[in-house]
């Protein structure tokens, strides 16, 4: 929620006003992401809606739009530590690719880390670089050394 909500907002809301928040807008019919599954037990997530739904994104300066097309974003990927390194956050990427396409992107944008040597898991919740690249994204754009704006069409 903290990429959906002024910091004011989600300072106030932390821990159980932020999930309230969450299920609400699950109960409003979005898809805010997908999840990945193992054996039953979730593993994996993958946020992905319309730019405009994340006000983080609108405070950013090194985030800022590109352009004026309509992009979707991915803000937030997370893998569970045993899962990782199994390739789980690209197919998790590309899901994310295919339910934006499902509601009508042409544009996704994600903010993955470019990340050299071992980085702690708290760091990179936004993804690496070489999973958007795996999973098609190029870099489209760059206002700080280690944070792309990476794209991929999906039509």
């Amino acid at each position: 929620m903290v990429w959906r909500l002024t910091r004011a907002q989600f300072k106030n809301g932390q821990g159980e006003g932020n999930r309230r928040a969450f299920r609400k807008l699950l109960r409003s019919g979005a898809e805010p992401g997908v999840l990945a599954y193992a054996d039953g037990k979730p593993v994996g997530w993958c946020a992905v809606a319309p730019r405009e739904d994340f006000s983080f994104l609108e405070r950013s300066r090194v985030l800022a739009p590109l352009d004026d097309q309509p992009v979707w974003s991915i803000t937030c990927l997370f893998v569970a530590k045993e899962w990782r390194r199994r390739g789980l956050s690209t197919q998790l990427i590309e899901a994310a690719v295919k339910l934006a396409r499902k509601h009508g992107a042409n544009v996704v944008e994600a903010y993955p880390q470019d990340v050299k040597g071992t980085w702690p898991a708290a760091f990179i919740w936004t993804g690496v670089t070489p999973a958007f690249k795996k999973a098609g994204f190029k870099v489209a754009g760059r206002r700080s050394p280690k944070r792309p704006i990476m794209r991929i069409r999906t039509r």
